[in-house]
């Protein structure tokens, strides 16, 4: 087995679970430092109010967008159904099914 020439410099990825950043050696393959991401503080109640209700308004566009998603969901899969009934409608069934005994 050849052995693959490797880029001995350590690389920096985001995190995909917390958002903070990740410091990999490929030499080891494995992660050798760790640095969380910064959680956001607010100046006053103002601003954190102002932020709970722009969260509020996405929570609510992702539902509708998921409630509409729901809705397509069912039409896609009725149009499936009746293009597999058309399908099978079309299909000649003439012939007899194969049996166990019929093969020996």
């Amino acid at each position: 087995m050849a052995a693959r020439k490797q880029n001995d410099s350590a690389f920096e990825i985001t995190c995909p679970c917390c958002g903070g950043m990740l410091k990999i050696d490929p030499a080891v393959r494995a992660v050798i430092a760790h640095q969380a991401l910064e959680k956001k503080m607010f100046q006053d109640f103002d601003e954190a109010a102002r932020a709970m209700k722009d969260q509020e308004v996405r929570k609510e566009s992702i539902f509708a967008q998921s409630v509409e998603a729901e809705k397509n969901k069912a039409s896609l899969m009725e149009k499936k159904f009746q293009e597999a009934l058309k399908k099978a409608k079309d299909t000649p069934d003439d012939a007899r099914p194969l049996r166990d005994i019929d093969l020996g």
